[in-house]
Order: structure tokens, then sequence, then C-alpha cells
């Protein structure tokens, strides 16, 4: 059979754009469709607006705090028709990275339209027919929306629209405790909205709980209010805007409503039953080379089952552009994947928990912290809220968090740490210039080997070597 291309794939995210990329530069030919914007959720209305708003709240949080370091605390005056600008310039500076034209000069075929596939090796896009023996589905993920009574008859916000207002929320109902929802509560609280977050279980289940405590007293500091145990059953308008009626009877009112409840896929119209590859609610099915039922046929990204992010979308791409082009099974291997909140402070975290590990390993594990008020740069800039926390079964690290200033950027170190690429040892042998947090990362590491290096034996030499010296 003749092929018109060598790969076809599904979606112009960060798991397409990647694995097309790659499948280029190895002198392939690949065919690239996307219905929507170029770049998917990530440049679109997820990662890169939602850091540009973020962005804008941190100016207004020191403007309010600049009395610290011996200048006038003002409260700042908010435009934010200007805000919602700004967000949409980080967009379109980055937009040309992800663009049609970058990806054409790179040699990918890219097409614009609904996908459907037609066969076992054949996709359909606007009545044109496109063959490959290889088939890479990427299609990403979209908001979860949550079955609420009433909720089609008013306005509501996602990830996907919010980045439309042009003006400040007045009272902020925020539906959902995770990173994005509580990323969402703290950037417009700072800007000067009223924000209340309903939720259903702790904030942030997925990390540290002691790193999380850190993160929602600041936000609650920063009068944030939080309804804890929240289910929403209804919500309608009233004269102040929306209220939003919980299954316990309580009811939250405000202006806005952003839900930002978890993820969803959406395959309706992809004929994956055509191509004999099975899907649940969950996503695609894959094994650890991110192939489906149908051998042939990849997912990747937010579609298939496992984590949703950018990073991890990036690099599931580059994983199936290598095993397609090279022939060298490529499995994912998600043991050291990083995740950060964007919060401030940022909640970063890497491998196991302690409450993980612990349920795992029980007692094989050891814990070893230390606290950002023993660092000397966290202290000259007022930042000295939060931690590194070291986790580790033997001599092997098996996960870290972070939670401070710049967390994400710290967390590094450890990845690789738990990836193998490094070690306590090494990293605690490193010199790191001073005055930086990333001496917080050293010490952790020097501490949780420091037994090991200073004990009865080494004690023992060194007083046999000063007596020869002697």
């Amino acid at each position: 059979m003749k092929y018109s291309h060598d790969v076809i794939v599904i979606g112009a995210g960060s798991a397409g754009l990647v694995c097309s990329g790659g499948l280029a530069m190895f002198g392939l030919k690949p065919l690239l469709i996307e219905r929507a914007a170029m770049g998917g959720d990530c440049l679109n209305t997820g990662c890169v607006p939602s850091k540009a708003l973020i962005s804008a709240a941190h100016r207004a949080h020191d403007m309010r705090n600049a009395a610290e370091f011996g200048m006038a605390s003002v409260e700042p005056v908010v435009d934010f028709r200007a805000v919602h600008d700004a967000v949409h310039h980080a967009i379109k500076t980055i937009e040309p990275h992800d663009s049609v034209e970058r990806f054409e000069g790179m040699g990918v075929e890219v097409v614009r339209g609904d996908a459907c596939l037609s066969g076992p090796r054949s996709v359909v896009v606007g009545g044109t027919t496109y063959t490959a023996p290889r088939i890479v589905i990427a299609v990403g993920s979209r908001a979860y929306v949550p079955p609420i009574k009433g909720l089609d008859a008013v306005p509501y916000l996602t990830n996907h629209n919010v980045w439309e207002l042009t003006e400040l929320p007045g009272r902020l109902i925020v539906l959902g405790g995770g990173p994005i929802g509580m990323e969402m509560a703290q950037a417009f609280r700072r800007l000067g909205s009223e924000v209340v977050v309903a939720t259903k279980g702790r904030p942030f289940p997925k990390d540290d709980a002691d790193a999380a405590k850190i993160v929602i007293d600041r936000l609650t500091g920063e009068g944030i209010e939080l309804i804890h145990d929240a289910e929403a059953d209804a919500v309608a308008k009233n004269d102040q805007g929306l209220v939003l009626t919980l299954k316990d009877g309580r009811t939250i009112t405000g202006t806005h409503l952003l839900i930002a409840t978890g993820r969803e896929v959406n395959f309706d119209g992809l004929g994956l039953e055509v191509a004999g590859v099975r899907y649940d609610k969950k996503g695609i099915a894959v094994d650890a080379r991110r192939r489906t039922s149908a051998k042939h046929i990849y997912a990747i990204g937010d579609c298939r089952e496992g984590p949703r992010f950018t990073h991890a979308s990036g690099y599931e791409g580059g994983n199936v552009a290598l095993e397609i082009s090279l022939g060298v099974p490529t499995k994912a291997n998600y043991a050291a994947l990083p995740w950060v909140t964007y919060t401030d402070p940022e909640l970063a975290q890497v491998g196991m928990t302690e409450d993980e590990a612990r349920k795992v390993h029980g007692d094989k594990i050891t814990v070893w912290r230390q606290d950002f008020d023993h660092n000397d740069r966290a202290v000259t800039e007022r930042e000295v809220t939060g931690f590194v926390k070291l986790v580790k079964k033997g001599s092997k690290v098996i996960g870290g968090t972070v939670v401070g200033r710049g967390a994400g950027d710290l967390i590094l170190p450890i990845a690789m740490m738990i990836a193998g690429k490094s070690s306590t040892f090494g990293v605690a042998s490193l010199i790191v210039p001073y005055p930086n947090r990333s001496e917080h990362i050293k010490a952790a590491a020097f501490a949780s080997d420091e037994g090991k290096v200073f004990n009865k034996w080494s004690r023992g030499w060194a007083r046999f070597l000063a007596r020869r010296r002697g």
C-alpha cells in the first residue's frame, strides 16, 4: 500500500508539536492536523495566560507590601483591561514558536480541520483522506464541567474563557481546590477581587500535606475564603449575580463563577472505534510505550490515561518520535515527574510525597527537611516561608518537595537524584553560588548523608591520622 505520509499526528498541542517536529527532524514526512489554535491548551488557555495573570498579581502584591523594604505601601489601581491585554500580549509573543509557518519550515505538513479516523491507517479531514502506517493521537483535554442544576442557564468561567474578561470580578466563586483553582483564586484576590473557594476535599490534594498547609495559610491570610466539604448542587442568578447552592444546603453568592474541577477528554467524532482503539472516560488506554490497543496507533498527552502536564506531553511526544523514527522502544517513566503549582509561595513536588512513601515503604524511609528561614538569600528578601524536603529509602531519593519562593526552579536537582542522574552525595559536593536558594537543596542533600560521612569509622580514621602526623 502506498501511503500519503509516514506518520499522521492529530492535535497541535505540546505533545503533537514535539512529536511532529521530531519526526520531521529525522527526515520523515509527517502530517499534523489541528482544528483549533496551534499550541493547544497550554499556549492559548492554560500555562501561558495563567502565568501572565499571576505575574500581574505579583506586582500588585509587591506594591501593597513595599513598606517591608522602606518604601511606601500603596493600594494599586488595577486597570483590568490592561491586565487582559498584557495576558494576550504574552500569548502573541510566544505564538510564533507554535505557528503553522514554523512547523511547515521544519518539514511538517499542516492541515486545519476536524480529523476522523476512517480506518486503521486512514484519517479524513474536510473530505480528503490521508494515510500513514502509523498514527499519533494527541487531541488533549478540556475543562470538566460537573452536572450542576441550572448551570446551562447562567454565565460561568473555565480556563478556556476566563482570559476574555476585561472587567475585574467583584466577588469570584472558584469551584475546585486543585492547582488551577487555587492559582486563579490568589491571582484575582491580589488584583482586587473578593474570592471564595469551594472545595470538596483538601486543597492541593496530590501534594505534600505540610507544604500544602503553608500555601493554604498564605492564601487565607490574604483574604481568600475557603469553604470545605463543598459539593455543588445548583446555581442560579440573583440580584448580586449568582448564588451557588451546595448539596448540604449552604449557599455561596458571587458575581462570577469559575469552574476548576479537573479535566476531561472528548473523543466524539474522532472515530476511535473504527480504528480499534479502546478508551473510556479516563482517556485512551495505552501501554508504557504509549501504544494503544491498535499497536500502530499511539496516544500521547492529555488524551491518554496518565499524568496531565504540558511537560509530560512534550516528553511523550519526543519519546514517540524517537521510537517511530529509529525503531527504539521508549517507555514512559514517571518516577521522577515533577509538577509545580504557581501560587505564592510556589508548591513543587517530584516523586512520592512523604505520606505516599510511608504507606508503601513504612519505616524504611527517612525524611530530611531544611526550612528556608535558615537560608541567607531568603532572609535578605524576606521570603523565609517554606522548606525543602527529601524522602529517601536507604540511600535512594524517592521523593522531594519544595514550597517557597522559586520552588519550581529548585525541584530540578531533586528530580535528577530520583532519576539516577545525580545523588545526594554528588549534590552535597557541589560548589553553589552564595547567597542562593539552591544552597537549601545542597543542605538537605548533605544532611541526608551526614551520618554516612561523619561516623565512628571516619572519626576513628581522622584521629589515627592526626596522631601519625604528630
